[in-house]
C-alpha cells in the first residue's frame, strides 16, 4: 500500500474490498443481529453514537476509530472487520512509530488531509488507544456484527513489573493543599479582571478537589446535573467510557458555589432545567468551557501559588508546578482515604470499575512502613 498521508479523515464510502461488507470476521448469517449496519463505517458510526452525550469521550473515541480505519484500509489493505490478531500487533507497532507522512506538521489539524499523529505514542497512550479499540470490537461482537474480537487474545499487562501494589504520588499532601488555598486568598483584586480571575480560580480549585472530577467532566457539568436527595446535594456525572455516577456535594462546597454565583449576579442555587455550566467564563459568560480551558485555569493558579511559595520552599514549589487537574482528583481520593472513608465509598466517588484501582490511594501502610523503618535506623545510630 501507499505510504502517503490518508486522503480523507473518514470516507463516506469505501471500496467494496475494504468496506467490510464481506469482512472475514463478520458474524454468520444465522447470527442474531442487534444493529442494521452492514459495513464498517456504518457500524463504527453507530458505536460512536452511543457516546453523543459525552463530547470529550466522543472526540477521543472517534480519533482512535478514524486512525484504525484509515490504517487498516490504506496501509494494511484490509477491512476493519477482517483484522486478525497479527494485524492488531502490527497496528500497536505502528502507533509506536507512525509514518512520517501521518505526522507531517505542515498538515492541518482538522479536515481532509489532516495530521493524524503529533508523533509516536507513548506506552501509556498506546495502551489507552488499544483499550478504546477493544471496546469498539467488543461492542460489535455483542451487536452480532462481528464473529469475534482479535483483542480478546491480548494478554493482561502487569503494572509495576514486580507485582507489588502500585501507589500514586501525583497528589498534593494536605499541608500543600492548604497552602494553595491560603496563597490564592492573597491574590491582588484591585481591578475587575483581577477579581474575576480570583473568584473563578477559587471556585474551580475547590470544585475539582471536592468532587474529584476529571477536567472534561468539570467542563461538561451544568446546573441540571445537580439535585437534592434526602436533603443532600449530589452531582450526576457521565465520565470516561460513558460511565455514569453520582458524586456527593458537601455543604461547604455548596456555600462556595453560592458565593461564586452571587459574584456573577446569579441565584445561589441551581435551576433544575438549566444548562448553564458550573464553571463560567472569566466574565460570567455561559458558553461551556473546554476541558483544555479548565486544565489551563488550574495550571495557571497552581503556577502562581508555586511562584509565591518558591522563595521559602523551592522543593514544594517545584512539586506544585508539576501538578494539574488530575492531581486534584488524586489529592481528593488520597485525603478521603487518609480521613478514614471506606474504600468502596471512594471507589464510587471516583467511579472506578475495580476497587483495585482505588487502592492506589491507600498510603497508610506505606507511611507506617516508612516510620517504623526510619525509627529503627535512628535507634541504631543512638545505640
Amino acid at each position: 500500500m501507499s505510504d502517503d498521508a490518508p486522503s480523507t479523515v473518514v470516507p463516506a464510502t469505501l471500496p467494496a474490498a475494504v468496506s467490510g461488507v464481506a469482512g472475514t470476521n463478520r458474524a454468520s448469517h444465522g447470527a442474531v443481529r442487534q444493529i442494521r449496519a452492514n459495513d464498517d463505517v456504518a457500524a463504527i458510526g453507530l458505536w460512536l453514537a452511543e457516546y453523543h452525550d459525552s463530547p470529550h469521550t466522543l472526540r477521543s473515541y472517534r480519533k482512535e476509530a478514524e486512525r484504525l480505519l484509515l490504517w487498516a484500509t490504506q496501509i494494511r489493505g484490509k477491512a476493519v472487520s477482517s483484522l486478525t490478531r497479527e494485524d492488531v500487533l502490527a497496528y500497536e507497532a505502528f502507533l509506536a512509530a507512525p509514518l512520517a507522512t501521518w505526522c507531517d506538521v505542515a498538515l492541518a489539524r482538522r479536515g481532509d488531509h489532516r495530521r493524524l499523529f503529533a508523533g509516536p505514542l507513548s506506552e501509556r497512550s498506546r495502551r489507552q488507544a488499544l483499550g478504546i479499540l477493544a471496546s469498539l470490537f467488543n461492542y460489535l461482537v455483542r451487536a452480532g456484527y462481528l464473529a469475534g474480537t482479535p483483542f480478546a487474545l491480548q494478554p493482561r499487562r502487569r503494572r509495576g513489573g514486580n507485582g507489588s501494589r502500585r501507589t500514586i504520588d501525583r497528589y498534593l499532601d494536605r499541608a500543600l493543599w492548604q497552602d494553595v488555598l491560603t496563597l490564592v486568598e492573597r491574590w491582588p483584586r484591585e481591578t475587575p479582571r483581577e477579581q474575576q480571575r480570583y473568584e473563578r480560580a477559587r471556585w474551580v480549585l475547590r470544585f475539582l478537589y471536592e468532587t474529584a472530577l476529571r477536567a472534561a467532566e468539570a467542563a461538561d457539568a451544568c446546573e441540571r446535573d445537580m439535585f437534592i436527595r434526602r436533603g443532600r446535594w449530589w452531582l450526576r456525572v457521565t465520565g470516561k467510557g460513558g460511565v455514569e455516577g453520582e458524586v456527593p456535594l458537601s455543604e461547604p462546597l455548596m456555600a462556595n458555589f453560592a458565593r461564586y454565583r452571587r459574584f456573577h449576579d446569579l441565584p445561589a442555587l441551581p435551576a433544575g432545567d438549566s444548562g448553564r455550566p458550573l464553571i463560567l467564563g472569566i466574565a460570567g459568560r455561559t458558553a461551556p468551557l473546554t476541558a483544555t480551558a479548565v486544565y489551563l485555569i488550574v495550571k495557571e493558579a497552581l503556577g502562581r501559588v508555586a511562584t509565591a511559595l518558591a522563595p521559602t520552599d523551592a522543593a514544594r514549589a517545584a512539586h506544585l508546578r508539576r501538578a494539574s487537574t488530575h492531581w486534584l482528583r488524586h489529592s481528593a481520593a488520597t485525603h478521603q482515604a487518609e480521613a478514614g472513608s471506606p474504600v468502596h465509598h471512594i471507589q464510587h466517588n471516583l467511579r472506578h470499575s475495580s476497587i483495585a484501582t482505588t487502592s492506589i490511594y491507600l498510603h497508610a501502610e506505606d507511611d507506617a512502613r516508612h516510620a517504623s523503618t526510619t525509627q529503627s535506623h535512628a535507634a541504631g545510630e543512638d545505640a
